[in-house]
């Protein structure tokens, strides 16, 4: 992993809003544009970016893209994940995008919304990830 070009990309504040919300577990570039009040094509540079750096993985499903943590990430990201865990309390934005995505899921379960909740896993993950 090239610690500078990571380092570079956790300067931006849409990234590591990104991260954040990603955290909690997989989303899908619309619901991550939703919460994120970003056009979709911003979104999907930010995200095409950091999986290039192996930050996170995409999968495809049908027309949909899942964007999620890898399941082993390197211990580069792992230390910045915990970093980044820490700082979340104090920053209002973030703490304003997981109420976002609380909702976001919660009125996914509810309907099917733009794509299909089995696109989604809809419990969260573990905190500690």
């Amino acid at each position: 992993m090239d610690v500078i070009a990571v380092y570079k990309c956790l300067c931006d504040p849409m990234r590591l809003r990104l991260l954040n919300l990603l955290r909690e577990g997989p989303l899908c570039v619309c619901h991550l544009q939703e919460i994120l009040n970003e056009p979709q094509v911003k979104t999907s540079k930010h995200l095409g970016y950091m999986r290039r750096l192996k930050l996170i993985e995409a999968r495809r499903e049908n027309n949909w893209t899942i964007y999620a943590l890898p399941d082993r990430p390197h211990p580069l990201l792992e230390e910045n994940l915990k970093c980044l865990q820490d700082c979340r309390n104090e920053m209002q934005l973030f703490r304003k995008d997981q109420r976002k995505r609380a909702a976001l899921l919660k009125r996914l379960a509810k309907s099917d919304g733009c794509c299909p909740r089995a696109v989604i896993n809809l419990a969260p993950k573990s905190p500690t990830r």
